[in-house]
């Protein structure tokens, strides 16, 4: 099921011109959107967009992989930026290798992390390769000033 199959309000019926996807896109018309890598290989799905409340930016996307039925699979928080909408295929891409992944730091369903907690934060960011002080990161465990980017964590790079 992509997004256009959950875009309840008709948002992207008309690709043309009216709209406003790809630049703009409903967090709920992304949920449960499939992530794979370069090679194609199936990451999973995205299960939440988490938004930082005092910025207003999208933080990271709750990635679900293993498992079965959602039985034994593991959450992953993947910073915003390390994102990429494919709007040919209706999903995302992620660049990470498949059995990379499986060692990556992760959570399970009841147990959530801190997302603000710094040290957590830059274990996240040091695996994806991307930046804490950029905008989409939440504002509590940037490093650097923030830097009041127009677009900022709102659309996939």
């Amino acid at each position: 099921m992509s997004y256009l199959d959950r875009d309840t309000y008709g948002m992207y019926k008309d690709s043309d011109s009216e709209g406003p996807g790809p630049a703009l896109m409903g967090a709920d018309t992304l949920i449960g959107d499939g992530v794979v890598n370069g090679q194609e290989d199936d990451l999973g799905d995205i299960k939440e967009i988490m938004l930082d409340m005092r910025t207003g930016q999208v933080a990271y996307a709750v990635l679900a992989f293993g498992g079965f039925l959602g039985l034994g699979e593991k959450l992953f928080a993947v910073p915003w930026q390390a994102l990429h909408l494919d709007t040919v295929n209706k999903r995302f891409v992620l660049n990470v290798d498949r059995e990379r992944l499986k060692n990556a730091p992760g959570f399970d369903k009841d147990h959530w992390p801190d997302m603000t907690d710094v040290g957590w934060s830059n274990q996240i960011h040091s695996f994806y390769g991307t930046d804490p002080t950029m905008s989409g990161t939440p504002m509590g465990v940037r490093s650097g000033p923030a830097t009041g980017s127009s677009v900022g964590g709102a659309m996939p790079h």
